[in-house]
């Protein structure tokens, strides 16, 4: 069960990687977050921990092969994170 958001400010980093979630509908690829974007994983599992985005395992097929990824979504409470400080 997630742990509901807490009522502190996103820092600079946070902001920036619900903003590339919220613009994504279908979520991103963790790796794709920390390799190409240059996220921390740390801080991408604190957005998951904290409620403000989810993490689900995915199966994706390319050149016919089958990989298993996490794809990391914005939720709701991200959403609204992001809108407080508007």
């Amino acid at each position: 069960m997630a742990v509901p958001p807490r009522n502190t400010p996103l820092n600079a980093e946070q902001r920036q990687a619900l903003e590339l979630l919220a613009s994504i509908p279908h979520g991103v690829a963790e790796d794709l977050l920390v390799l190409a974007h240059g996220f921390d994983s740390d801080m991408i599992a604190g957005l998951v921990h904290t409620g403000l985005a989810t993490a689900r395992r995915d199966t994706v097929t390319a050149d016919g092969r089958t990989i298993e990824i996490v794809r990391i979504t914005i939720t709701d409470a991200g959403r609204r994170a992001l809108g407080a400080e508007d």
